[in-house]
């Protein structure tokens, strides 16, 4: 299926002013593969050392290629069963796009209904808006759900726990390697289950699911046990970047996860386009259901520089120059860096 926010990051990735990416794939380093191994073995390292490093029980994770499989796994195991009334999953917009596309698919009615609903599905800290959500808004959303879906994919950045430690009945959590740790050639990710349905779960998972290639859990291993140095990595480039945001945007809250919203007057894919006459990549936010405003990512060492430019284009009344026509490239859906890895 087309990915249209990641088809328009791929297509304009070699803009000089790159604000488009919400990972930290090519600003970091990574450690080199841990010693060889079993693939079975590797397997349970793996998701014994993210069960500790989440905080629950290793019988509650289960392996994934990455979140949005992880996500599409949990929708289509909470599907709306024949006969079911309530087919509400609640999603409230602006939100990462394939949150409320696979909840679609799986057979929800999607919306920001209040009141009871099957499902309520969040990112958490929000992508594109970069908040984290405190526990009482988070209640207030999750409120009534029957099931409540929080896909934990930029967390890290944020330096919270993860909510799935809570062992919340109600409560599926999701993430990834791929943007906190520079992960998008791992390709892996995981689903926690809460604890009264892993079991069931496991059975579901066991049967659509495929293996995790032994090359990404060898790099799963030594990625999840360099946390701490990787952490480092991440706040020398990010704690700057937060601080220039502050500086560019004062009086607005500063963004804690890797991307910020700016709300414009201007449509914002007009002022997208005008920022592409300029070589500077923003993601409109009509790719997030929110039309007026574009998502800046914030993980790039030039973060300052570029998004000065990024101000510069949108301050300005009208456009230089005419935006030059770019080919837009298919997804790669089974590639290691594929649009949806990077968007």
């Amino acid at each position: 299926m087309p990915f249209p926010l990641g088809e328009w990051i791929d297509s304009h990735e070699r803009c000089r002013y790159n604000l488009g990416s919400s990972g930290m794939w090519g600003a970091i380093r990574r450690p080199p593969p841990g010693r060889p191994g079993t693939s079975e073995r590797l397997a349970e390292t793996l998701v014994d050392d993210l069960a500790d490093h989440l905080g629950v029980g290793a019988e509650r994770l289960f392996l994934t290629h990455g979140a949005t499989e992880a996500n599409s796994w949990v929708m289509l195991y909470l599907r709306p069963r024949p006969g079911d009334s309530d087919l509400r999953a609640r999603v409230r917009l602006p939100e990462y796009p394939p949150l409320a596309e696979t909840a679609r698919w799986a057979g929800f009615r999607v919306g920001p209904d209040p009141g009871p609903v099957r499902l309520a599905v969040v990112s958490r800290p929000r992508n594109p808006e970069g908040d984290l959500w405190g526990a009482e808004p988070f209640a207030r959303f999750a409120e009534d759900a029957t099931s409540v879906l929080v896909d934990e994919t930029f967390r890290e950045f944020a330096g919270v726990p993860s909510l799935a430690r809570d062992g919340r009945p109600d409560l599926w959590v999701t993430g990834t390697l791929t943007k906190f740790y520079a992960g998008d050639d791992i390709r892996v990710g995981w689903v926690v289950a809460p604890p009264e349905a892993a079991a069931e779960f496991a059975r579901f998972h066991g049967n659509v699911a495929d293996q995790v290639p032994d090359h990404s859990l060898h790099l799963a291993v030594a990625t999840v046990r360099a946390h701490r140095r990787i952490a480092r990595d991440v706040a020398r480039i990010l704690e700057p970047n937060r601080a220039a945001w502050h500086r560019a945007f004062p009086g607005r809250a500063v963004p804690v996860g890797p991307v910020g919203f700016d709300r414009t007057a201007e449509d914002g894919t007009s002022l997208a386009r005008r920022c592409l006459a300029a070589s500077v990549l923003v993601s409109p936010g009509e790719y997030f259901g929110e039309s007026n405003g574009v998502r800046i990512g914030m993980t790039r060492p030039t973060f300052a520089r570029d998004l000065a430019r990024y101000l510069a284009v949108r301050d300005r009344a009208e456009p230089t120059a005419r935006p030059r026509r770019r080919s837009v490239r298919r997804p790669r859906a089974a590639s290691d860096r594929g649009p949806a890895a990077r968007a």
